[in-house]
């Protein structure tokens, strides 16, 4: 399926870029040109891993049921269509096949049998009832990607559960850490655990493909959230390790750095990260607190991350003396990490953005056309192109279905 490359051949192809350089240099890598991706997944996690293979040039054909991805229903809606949906959606073609009727999953089959990809988050066992697992397609097949995205994995003592990020984020300890201290539980405001594990997914996809191309056969990729959620918790799990103390809610703070955590001025807040001694010094020169550096309390990293309670109260006594506006200028003379408390409006707002073509135009199929946040990712100096908006429900099905029903049929 995938074809043999010669030694040292670039794998890329040009095309029209985003609408920030669109018209100066149109041209755009596709490192995965050539890639068929098959994909049967709702909501996030699975939509956010094929949508990254899209955006690196992959065809994504998105195997949906009658009623839709369920995430075509969730707002905010412009005029008939979820943005919530388009957002994660994109580069895709929608295919609509009930997969309980037989003559639809064999045309689903006959479509897994032409792609080198298929990315599925259904629980475990459900695509093997539809004959369409893995090990009923990798003998006809042996080069075939198939990547799983579920919540506790393909096998041991919950593989049968379902979750949604949240019950994720609880099981696997973000919660803990989250908010402030003596706090009710809270999650993070960003749905973490749906998209590392799409991450996830869509970084052991590439690295399975390439090892197709060097003739090792395809694999079953296992991508549980829970395991992905606990991997990115890296230094939380290793503070645990190291101590056998559950690390704790600590707001904005760092359990090892200190000062690096958000600041009240006195007219809002700030954050500043000053994460080593030199850094520290910075903040004391800016501050016009040198004493500090004397101080015992403070003489390290550690004793800082120890006694940033009270070094805290110290640096706000001063900080709320002077507006956001003046702390920010200080500390980027000074050369100390630091930014204001942005919302997303303020965020999209930075100039940083639109030097680097993040926001795009994509039209909807009902019309409308919206803004979305393209990947973040350059390929020598390129972005990655969005070649279409996201599609309207089986959009694509009379194309597919003429294509695939046909080879059914002999």
């Amino acid at each position: 399926m995938i074809e043999q490359l010669p030694p040292n051949t670039e794998h890329f192809i040009v095309a029209p870029m985003n609408e920030k350089t669109r018209g100066s240099s149109p041209t755009v890598v596709r490192p995965l040109s050539g890639i068929r991706v098959a994909e049967f997944c709702s909501t996030a996690a699975g939509p956010f891993c094929s949508m990254l293979l899209a955006d690196m040039g992959a065809e994504v054909i998105k195997v949906e049921p009658p009623d839709g991805d369920a995430l075509r229903q969730w707002p905010p809606i412009t005029d008939g269509f979820s943005e919530n949906f388009a957002s994660i959606n994109r580069n895709k073609k929608s295919v609509v096949l009930d997969l309980k009727d037989a003559e639809c999953a064999a045309i689903a089959r006959r479509l897994i049998l032409d792609c080198e990809v298929v990315i599925e988050n259904n629980r475990p066992g459900v695509m093997e009832r539809l004959g369409l697992g893995y090990s009923q397609l990798k003998d006809e097949h042996p080069d075939l990607v198939y990547c799983s995205i579920s919540a506790f994995g393909q096998e041991g003592p919950r593989a049968s559960e379902g979750g949604f990020d949240l019950t994720i984020q609880a099981a696997a300890g973000v919660m803990s850490v989250t908010g402030e201290e003596g706090g009710a539980p809270v999650k993070c405001g960003v749905p973490v655990s749906d998209f590392a594990s799409g991450l996830y997914g869509a970084y052991t996809v590439a690295a399975a493909l390439n090892a197709v191309r060097a003739g090792q056969g395809g694999a079953h990729i296992d991508v549980p959230m829970f395991g992905c959620t606990l991997a990115i918790a890296a230094l939380q799990t290793s503070e645990f390790f190291g101590t056998g103390r559950n690390p704790r809610r600590l707001g904005s703070a760092h359990p090892r750095n200190a000062p690096y955590q958000a600041f009240q001025a006195a007219d809002g807040y700030f954050a500043i990260a000053a994460g080593n001694h030199q850094l520290w010094l910075k903040v004391l020169k800016v501050v016009d607190m040198a004493q500090l550096a004397e101080d015992t309390r403070f003489s390290s990293t550690l004793d800082r991350a120890t006694n940033q309670v009270k070094l805290k109260a110290l640096l706000e006594k001063q900080f709320q003396t002077e507006p956001v506006a003046h702390w920010l200028e200080a500390f980027r003379s000074a050369g100390v990490p630091h930014s204001p408390i942005n919302d997303y409006q303020q965020a999209l707002a930075d100039p940083q953005v639109k030097e680097m073509g993040w926001l795009s135009s994509i039209e909807l199929p009902n019309g409308a056309v919206t803004r979305t946040f393209g990947s973040p990712v350059r390929v020598n100096g390129r972005n990655a192109e969005i070649r279409s908006g996201p599609p309207a429900l089986g959009e694509h099905t009379e194309q597919i279905r003429a294509q695939y029903s046909e080879k059914v049929s002999t």
